[in-house]
């Protein structure tokens, strides 16, 4: 079953204990809730950063909020009132054909089993996200062990059923600068994005973000590609973006799509800077070695819970979606 596959709970399992979604996927590889392991130290540092040039688009003006360099990797909040707002962003539309194509969640197609089984991930994602009450909390890395394992479908499935929440804004950043594919699995159109961001102080994150015809959906691009960046992300500068994209924002949700924890380092930069990390493992293809590795590589993150992706079939025969076509 290709990456498109549902993403489905073992129900045998969860009719004799009640496990959440994310233990019992844990459970699926025989140890138990993922814990953090020891913080990484002596992270590299940038000694010089490069400046490019400032981007040439003409958006609309957004209200300044200063922040200050910070040697540490948390960085001073803001009063509410200089809350970055989402106002005057460059807009466009989102290819339904493409989303159709790359099997993704169609928000005017109804409820389907696919959106069903996204619902189930956000709720468990969502509380955790509100009940640490700040903006770290709300941060989220979406992450595989190796590359093919689906951690770009769901976390793009993932950031369109949370856009359906009447109360959240969702931003989608695409945070796998070695091979993007936000982008292009929603056609957009983009140019610069977060890795300009990082290189150059003087560019205002929040500028480079796409709203989309999807109600509350934003996507950040990874932005221009290259070779130094682990060590863009390793500078006390991705402290400062992130927090503009969330500062004064206590209705926005940020989903970070990340290299593959052992194939590029990224991950593992940022695991420091988001509250929860969702690692994705391919049902019957990622080991228990490479699980373990990868949590290894996050423990900077507090907070890991494993998504098992791609079962092919359920025990009990659950089948989500069929109930509002049936008559009674």
């Amino acid at each position: 079953m290709t990456e498109q596959s549902k993403i489905t709970r073992d129900d045998a399992v969860a009719a004799k204990d009640g496990a959440s979604l994310f233990e019992r996927a844990s459970g699926a590889f025989g140890f138990d809730a993922l814990t953090s392991a020891s913080v990484p130290q002596n992270l590299p540092e940038v000694e010089k950063r490069v400046r490019k040039e400032a981007p040439k688009r003409d958006f609309a003006p957004q209200p300044d909020a200063p922040i200050q360099p910070s040697a540490a990797h948390s960085v001073p909040r803001a009063p509410a009132e200089q809350a970055v707002r989402i106002d005057g962003w460059q807009k466009q539309a989102i290819d339904r054909e493409q989303l159709k194509e790359s099997g993704l969640i169609i928000p005017e197609a109804g409820v389907t089993g696919l959106l069903e089984e996204f619902r189930i991930v956000k709720r468990e994602l969502l509380a955790d996200a509100r009940a640490g009450k700040t903006a770290k909390s709300r941060r989220i890395q979406v992450c595989s062990p190796h590359p093919s394992e689906g951690k770009t479908y769901c976390a793009l499935n993932l950031a369109i059923a949370l856009a359906a929440e009447r109360d959240l804004e969702v931003l989608l950043v695409d945070a796998d600068v070695v091979k993007p594919k936000i982008a292009q699995r929603l056609g957009l159109d983009v140019e610069l994005g977060l890795m300009d961001a990082l290189a150059d102080p003087q560019i205002q994150p929040e500028k480079l973000v796409i709203e989309t015809d999807i109600d509350n959906l934003f996507v950040l691009p990874a932005g221009t590609q290259t070779a130094r960046a682990a060590e863009y992300l390793a500078s006390v500068r991705t402290g400062e973006v992130l927090e503009r994209l969330t500062l004064g924002a206590p209705k926005r949700i940020v989903i970070f799509d990340t290299p593959p924890a052992l194939a590029a380092s990224a991950a593992a930069e940022l695991a420091s800077y988001v509250g929860q990390s969702v690692l994705v493992a391919r049902a019957d293809e990622t080991s228990r070695a490479a699980l373990e590795d990868a949590q290894q590589l996050l423990s900077a993150c507090s907070d890991i819970k494993l998504l098992l992706n791609a079962v092919q079939f359920s025990p009990s025969g659950r089948q989500f979606g069929a109930y509002g076509e049936q008559e009674e």
